[in-house]
């Protein structure tokens, strides 16, 4: 566990995901946890630029080949691609970022850090044919769909641009 990445605050999930340490009760990187979880409340109100913002802020802290640098490049994907569809009505931009997110999102666990990434590489993939496939779609995060409060718009906004 990393220093920089610590931070008991951060309340623990409704489930056991990939990075909880269930009998230390504590995240393995719990920055990328919080910032996992306003990235994904934020995508769910279709906020799609603060939602990268979140995800490409945390990013940061991890070297290139580990699976939370992987996760988290794919989720910034992800909110890049579903920013081109939905407000721009670019259906060939979010092919390509959700092709390139699908390859970060290879071999991340099927939920990590509370992510249903199972759910979210299967909803790329039939996206990639159907655009209208990400229509109405949220993210999972600990089995629900939440969408964002005012809590979610004051961490992105806390964040250095």
């Amino acid at each position: 566990m990393d220093d920089h990445t610590r931070d008991r605050s951060v309340a623990p999930p409704l489930g056991n995901p990939t990075g909880w340490r269930r009998e230390e009760r504590v995240w393995e990187h719990a920055t990328l946890r919080r910032a996992t979880v306003h990235g994904v409340r934020l995508y769910n109100a279709g906020d799609y630029h603060e939602s990268h913002d979140c995800f490409e802020d945390e990013w940061y802290n991890y070297g290139r080949g580990s699976v939370e640098s992987a996760f988290l490049h794919g989720m910034v994907q992800v909110a890049a691609g579903a920013y081109k569809r939905l407000d721009f009505g670019n259906d060939d931009g979010m092919r390509s970022l959700f092709r390139t997110a699908l390859r970060y999102l290879d071999g991340v666990p099927g939920d990590y850090y509370g992510v249903d990434v199972t759910d979210v590489r299967e909803r790329l993939r039939r996206a990639l044919d159907d655009p209208s496939a990400l229509d109405g779609w949220g993210i999972g995060l600990d089995g629900q769909v939440v969408d964002a409060a005012a809590r979610d718009y004051a961490y992105a906004e806390s964040l250095e641009h």
